[in-house]
């Protein structure tokens, strides 16, 4: 039965969400950000080998020859080490992730429809249900434009539309996860990115890099197991902080960029020499020496580090050309961004900010965390309209990585999610969409969207169910919660990482690595983590 009250006033983007005594006071950061009244400020952290170096120059140098094989042999060469880019969107807060955006269904797949009862619960109506036709546009409730079925309105669907060419489109497809999750707590252990570079990305100038100064970049929590402080993600949520990683400073003022490489080039071939002299026994002299010692490994470390800074004055001696701010692809006219929306939307400038440094190779993965989607109890117009900004966000990474010629894989999580009780929000915004009214952990899931600019993905059609069993990894009851024996991520979030590590590796043909990369995974025997891989793989070998 349908419910018609008072529908609450619309929130701005921006405007903080307040649960009046229905939730705590916000303390922590993970609550400010959730209720959306932190967006997050910026810092600048650059590597201690630039300290000494800041203003540069517009030419490029190039390396001798000699360094140039060192820089091989110190990992330098390719950057993002040659992997498919990956970034994850972290809706701080519990959003709303299926039913009313991407579909999901039964045993059968998305197509497998829920109740009439299930999808009220997600959100939806009884004449908007995706099994059905828009009376109004004679169109299907269905829209599978991206390969993944989302509802056809949307919010995160109209949002990614309002980005993305229709050729970028027509190169995406994903795939979504049923998987429970804790409502309202940053404690869920969602994020991937730990996992992703064990799996083998990297950057040129970060390994890692989140919109947050937390451990996982984001707001939720990485797997314990999974996490390497050596890689802790740097803070990146502006164009000061992407600028700032290749700060070449004052030697670059004062001599040409030219002799700015060729002195460091010469600190790296002096420091070399003096690390011989001091020991003429070292063993790195011996050929037939096997044991690594303490000695090797100063060496390694004097020599890579040098030439690494020679490197990045080489590369990236003008760092304006990695400013967002100043890319004709992210902001201007042609750009994904207009100048106005740019300058006033500081989650645009975060997006592009990640997106420009992980699809240019600058870094291997990032995060961005984005804010306020706890956002039950304020009507429906106000999660559409953050609905509509996430899309958007998700869009304009796609739509980068389509400019630069990249592959792109692009997962998004929240903390728990939310469900409605048959309020209708009739505002313009509202859409005549049920109300979000409560927090709902059973609800929850994920889902991941892989763009290849050779064209669309290819799911795997291998088992029971075919493709369509690999598009929806799981699957809900009836009732829309979710099933937890459906598979070993519906009921455990550290499984749901690594079944989202083990969608990467897929990608690059090396699902066979998996348990020897994670040799303590939960994720069981091969024939069970094939029934978990969405799609075949798009690369072959390094890319970049």
């Amino acid at each position: 039965m349908l419910i018609r009250r008072k529908t609450p006033r619309a929130l701005g983007l921006d405007e903080p969400i307040r649960h009046e005594g229905t939730h705590k006071r916000p303390v922590t950061r993970r609550d400010f950000l959730a209720q959306g009244f932190s967006s997050g400020l910026a810092t600048i952290a650059a590597p201690t080998v630039f300290s000494l170096f800041a203003d540069p120059r517009a030419a490029q140098a190039a390396l001798s020859p000699d360094l140039v094989a060192l820089k091989a042999s110190c990992g330098l060469d390719v950057a993002g080490a040659g992997k498919i880019p990956f970034i994850c969107i972290d809706l701080a807060g519990g959003a709303n992730m299926v039913g009313s955006n991407v579909l999901i269904g039964g045993p059968g797949g998305q197509l497998d429809f829920l109740s009439t009862a299930g999808y009220g619960k997600l959100g939806l109506p009884g004449d908007m249900l995706p099994s059905m036709t828009n009376v109004a546009t004679g169109t299907s409730f269905t829209d599978s434009r991206l390969g993944l079925a989302f509802h056809s309105d949307s919010a995160f669907l109209r949002g990614i539309l309002d980005r993305i060419a229709p050729a970028t489109a027509a190169s995406i497809n994903g795939a979504v996860i049923a998987a429970r999750s804790e409502n309202d707590t940053g404690n869920n252990p969602h994020n991937p990115m730990y996992g992703i570079h064990q799996a083998g990305a990297d950057g040129a100038l970060a390994t890692l890099i989140g919109s947050r100064a937390s451990d996982s970049g984001g707001n939720s929590m990485a797997p314990a197991g999974l996490i390497d402080l050596s890689v802790r993600p740097t803070k990146v949520d502006r164009a000061s902080d992407v600028t700032g990683l290749v700060d070449t400073g004052q030697l670059a003022s004062l001599l040409s960029l030219d002799d700015t490489v060729a002195v460091m080039e010469a600190i790296q071939r002096i420091s070399d020499r003096k690390l011989q002299k001091v020991d003429p026994k070292q063993p790195w002299a011996d050929p037939k020496q096997t044991t690594v010692t303490r000695n090797e490994v100063v060496k390694e470390l004097v020599n890579c580090g040098y030439v690494k800074a020679a490197d990045v004055v080489d590369q990236y001696g003008d760092p304006s050309s990695l400013n967002p701010d100043l890319d004709p692809d992210i902001v201007g006219t042609g750009g994904i961004f207009s100048r106005t929306e740019y300058d006033n939307d500081a989650e645009f400038r975060k997006t592009a900010a990640v997106m420009k440094m992980v699809l240019s190779g600058y870094a291997g993965a990032g995060t961005i965390a984005l804010g306020g989607y706890d956002y039950h109890g304020q009507g429906r117009s106000t999660g559409e309209l953050r609905d509509l900004r996430a899309g958007r966000c998700m869009g304009a990474c796609l739509e980068y990585a389509a400019r630069r010629g990249m592959p792109l894989m692009l997962y998004v999580f929240s903390d728990g999610s939310i469900s409605a009780s048959g309020q209708v929000d009739d505002t313009a915004d509202g859409r005549g969409k049920f109300m979000w009214t409560s927090d709902n952990q059973s609800t929850a899931a994920s889902f991941f969207l892989v763009y290849n600019p050779r064209g669309r993905p290819d799911l795997v059609t291998t088992g029971t169910g075919g493709a369509a069993r690999h598009q929806q990894i799981g699957y809900f009851r009836s009732d829309a919660s979710v099933e937890t024996a459906s598979s070993p991520a519906a009921g455990n979030v550290n499984l749901l990482v690594e079944t989202v590590v083990l969608n990467y590796m897929a990608l690059h043909g090396e699902q066979g690595q998996f348990a020897s990369r994670f040799p303590r995974n939960g994720l069981g025997n091969a024939a069970l983590q094939d029934s978990l891989i969405a799609f075949n793989p798009i690369v072959s070998g390094r890319i970049g």
